[in-house]
């Protein structure tokens, strides 16, 4: 191993210890001449949270790490797992994380400081777009063609109870009647279906290319009817700020029984934050790193083929979080900075 691979990742300490006391003090001046030069050169680490463990996001994560440890000693990635948005910000905010993925919703709450986002001791910086998750209803009855058909009574899980997709998918129920408000796991649903005690689910498109394994099942387990959302609705979702809209072309979805021909769909954007004071060439020599070897990242994840596009790096950015300064620079450098972005220090 070349010697500034060999003492990249270790202090004076480690390394005096593991010479001895009488060997350290003859190298001395040696040591004294490397560490000088690891201050000029310091290697930032940099934790990554995501999601649980069995998420694909938290397998996309670990991609990114052995990619970025594997081309670069300017900074060292470690992929952590976490429990949700609320407990990636607090890991920010406690200094346990330097980088942590959260979605639109989350962003606007940390943006307009709705509880428990109240009290941070830190300004939030965007770093880079993730992946999208859109989110549609779902029916084993035929008879339901739209969200405005569902009745009095209607039993619907819009995700499991303290998902962090839940409160925006309930407020996009707002205008439907009152329904039975249940709660099934995303594996669940086929069965609860199947049984006769779930009328509405939900599925998922992930970065509108990628059909989850539980949705199949769920597929194989009823004739799944996609809903449709009419035009009134639609134009109400719309407008609302609070709901970031997208769509796709309902033939893409593959063993449905039936489906509209466009399928409209609350979505989440999830982007990588970081604190606006995390250093600078940390930021900088990750996104560089991470950009130079989009091909090795395919190979870890599906989620990761959309970084091939150079503008993807900065889709569905959240309103009133400005980018990073090293962000900021890094995508002006590749070409595709836009003037409604904003600079974490204010330019």
């Amino acid at each position: 191993m070349p010697i500034g691979e060999h003492y990249s990742r270790q202090t004076r300490r480690s390394l005096l210890a593991g010479v001895g006391i009488g060997a350290a003090a003859a190298t001395a001046g040696c040591l004294d001449d490397i560490q000088g030069s690891l201050e000029d050169d310091e290697q930032h680490d940099i934790r990554m949270r995501t999601s649980g463990s069995e998420t694909a996001a938290y397998g996309a994560n670990e991609g990114i790490a052995s990619v970025v440890n594997d081309n670069t000693d300017a900074v060292y990635v470690e992929a952590q797992t976490s429990s949700g948005t609320e407990a990636n910000i607090g890991a920010l905010d406690d200094e346990s994380a330097e980088m942590v993925y959260i979605q639109n919703w989350s962003a606007r709450e940390v943006a307009e400081g709705v509880e428990p986002f109240g009290d941070l001791t830190f300004e939030m910086a965007q770093v880079f777009h993730f992946y999208d998750l859109p989110w549609f209803f779902c029916t084993p009855d035929e008879n339901l063609e739209t969200l405005s058909d569902i009745e009095e009574g209607t039993t619907i899980s819009p995700t499991p109870e303290g998902s962090g997709t839940a409160p925006a998918l309930e407020h996009a129920l707002e205008q439907v009647a009152e329904y039975d408000r249940v709660s099934y796991d995303f594996g669940e649903q086929g069965n609860a279906m199947n049984e006769g005690q779930l009328d509405v689910g939900v599925g998922t498109y992930m970065n509108f290319q990628i059909i989850p394994g539980w949705i199949q099942e769920m597929m194989g387990t009823v004739d799944l009817h996609v809903l449709g959302v009419d035009d009134e609705m639609l134009e109400e979702w719309e407008g609302d700020d609070q709901l970031l809209i997208e769509s796709f072309d309902g033939s893409e979805l593959e063993g449905a029984a039936s489906v509209p021909d466009e399928i409209h769909c609350p979505t989440f954007a999830y982007n990588f934050v970081c604190r606006d004071d995390l250093d600078y060439d940390a930021v900088y020599s990750f996104l560089e790193t991470m950009y130079d070897n989009r091909e090795a990242l395919q190979e870890y994840s599906a989620l990761l083929d959309r970084l091939e596009d150079d503008e993807f790096w900065v889709e569905n950015m959240y309103d009133e979080v400005p980018f990073h300064a090293a962000a900021a620079d890094f995508y002006e450098e590749i070409g595709v900075w836009s003037d409604e972005f904003e600079r974490a220090d204010g330019e």
